[in-house]
């Protein structure tokens, strides 16, 4: 038996001295062929053809976002990353050729009992099917084509012709219209012209304050649409220092990266909207450490300003297995937006400290019932609601909006180009069906939705449930041509005038009854 060791041993030692031989081992190119087999030639080709995209064994990401895959046998598929990354921690542990040296692994794939292929077959591992379809992505199909933009930055057009476009779709807010056109205007100007001689043009980013339901966002989002710009909206509540139980900072420009496409020269001339920034503002009375409220605002001081990021790549984390990629700022326009709920009384104090004694004193409640007080705000208003100097300073337009009025209500609800009452009428026009709205109808909707003070955001919640019995006993009868919503069905003193096909007018027919 000793015997028997002695020699296995010897020949072990055999083995290793032609190993480490002076001699140069001749190296085998190891890459990993994309093209397949001669056998394997109509089964590879039938995947290609397949409407899922193939996803990488290591990283499961697709291939939409992980690139160009290497197939391997039994339908097994990894990006190129995680292939450059495994063939460089094998390299590290590679001493002397010993992985390269033909005699070794023979003698190792004997006593070891593993799979083929020197090591490891991942086929043996994969039931021979690699990912399942429940767990892929479906392709893309070629005629999903994306809507032509008005504008392009490559000819922005003047102001005028911005406001114009935001008028067809944003009703009232005259001023902040003005102000964002000539602020995207300049932006762009600046993109494309990088400098004037000497003189460099700083970046002016936005920070919209307005009452809920007023529009920011879809003044933004109204925006974005017009020009052939990538846009990326976020919000500041899940935002903490370092990522603390939220999202890190840096994750708002990851999400400006995937809307456009993962291109960077795309996305470095995008617009970034990060709403409720209000909720950021420093903590009051607070013993523990504020990784949600200030420390936020001094992480935002360099992406606002202008630098080079590290971001992930189709992740939005970057403990992720993903590449990173770098991302300069300078050239992102940063739209901030927020309802600063008490604002107004901040203003009024600061606003009363000019009231004096005499005949031409101001009353102290003279700007109580002032509707556009956040109008009159200022910087030092901010400072006292918790926002830090710094951050105020690379934010230089200041956008306030108006509360809506009965009248803006009105008119939002029937003038926009995808006005409420006319998504509903290209319903009912569907079943051939007219749908009308009386104007004693729009002022009772929105006087209701003066009532809930929520904006705009109301409107839509008030219709929903007046259209509800509408919606659902119109498919029912074939002979209903046309449909009058009236003030008194809105108020729940009557019905709807209903008109039929080949009658005259009949009111209220199985709709609420005048007592409901």
């Amino acid at each position: 038996m000793a015997d028997k060791f002695d020699n296995d041993d010897m020949d072990f030692r055999e083995v290793m001295d032609s190993s480490v031989d002076d001699t140069p081992i001749e190296r085998k190119d190891t890459t990993v062929e994309e093209t397949p087999k001669e056998g394997n030639t109509s089964s590879q080709s039938k995947d290609n053809e397949s409407e899922y995209e193939d996803v990488c064994f290591v990283c499961r990401r697709p291939e939409s976002k992980a690139g160009k895959m290497f197939h391997l046998p039994n339908g097994i598929s990894v990006c190129d990353d995680c292939m450059h990354k495994t063939m460089d921690t094998i390299s590290q542990f590679d001493y002397q050729n010993l992985l390269n040296n033909p005699a070794l692994m023979d003698e190792l794939n004997k006593h070891s009992g593993m799979p083929g292929l020197n090591f490891m077959d991942l086929s043996n591992f994969t039931g021979g099917a690699g990912i399942p379809n429940s767990q892929k992505i479906k392709k893309k199909k070629e005629e999903d084509t994306r809507v032509k933009p008005e504008f392009n930055i490559e000819n922005i057009p003047a102001p005028h012709k911005i406001k114009a476009k935001l008028d067809d779709y944003v009703i009232g807010q005259e001023q902040a219209k003005k102000i964002i056109s000539v602020a995207v205007y300049n932006h762009y100007k600046r993109v494309k012209t990088g400098t004037m001689d000497d003189i460099e043009i700083e970046k002016s980013n936005i920070l919209m304050i307005g009452p809920t339901g007023s529009g920011k966002t879809y003044l933004v989002k109204t925006l974005a649409r017009l020009l052939d710009v990538p846009l990326a909206i976020t919000d500041a509540t899940s935002l903490t220092e370092a990522g603390y139980i939220g999202d890190d900072i840096e994750s708002v420009v990851s999400k400006l990266l995937a809307a456009a496409g993962n291109d960077i020269d795309k996305a470095q001339q995008g617009i970034i909207f990060i709403d409720e920034i209000d909720k950021i503002a420093k903590k009051k009375n607070t013993t523990s450490r504020d990784v949600s409220g200030e420390s936020v605002q001094q992480g935002m001081l360099k992406l606002l300003e202008g630098a080079d990021v590290e971001v992930p790549v189709g992740a939005s984390s970057k403990n992720a297995m993903v590449p990173m990629a770098t991302v300069n700022t300078r050239n992102i326009l940063f739209i901030c937006g927020g309802a600063f709920p008490d604002m107004e009384d901040i203003i009024k104090q600061r606003l009363n400290k000019q009231t004096s004694i005499g005949f031409d004193a101001d009353l102290k409640d003279k700007w109580d019932k002032d509707p556009d007080l956040i109008t009159k705000v200022t910087v030092d208003d901010l400072k006292k609601f918790g926002m830090i100097p710094e951050f105020l300073g690379r934010l230089p337009i200041v956008c306030t909006l108006k509360g809506l009025s009965k009248e803006m209500l009105v008119q939002i609800l029937k003038e926009p180009k995808n006005a409420i009452l006319k998504q509903y009428q290209k319903l009912l026009a569907l079943d051939e069906v007219n749908l009308e709205f009386d104007d004693e109808a729009l002022e009772a909707i929105a006087e209701k939705a003066m009532e809930k003070d929520t904006g705009a955001r109301a409107l839509r919640a008030i219709i929903e449930e007046f259209m509800l019995d509408i919606m659902y006993e119109i498919p029912k009868d074939d002979n209903i041509g046309s449909v009058t919503i009236t003030g008194d069905y809105i108020k729940g003193k009557g019905g709807p005038v209903i008109e039929l096909r080949t009658t005259e007018v009949l009111k209220g027919i199985g709709m609420k009854s005048a007592e409901n």
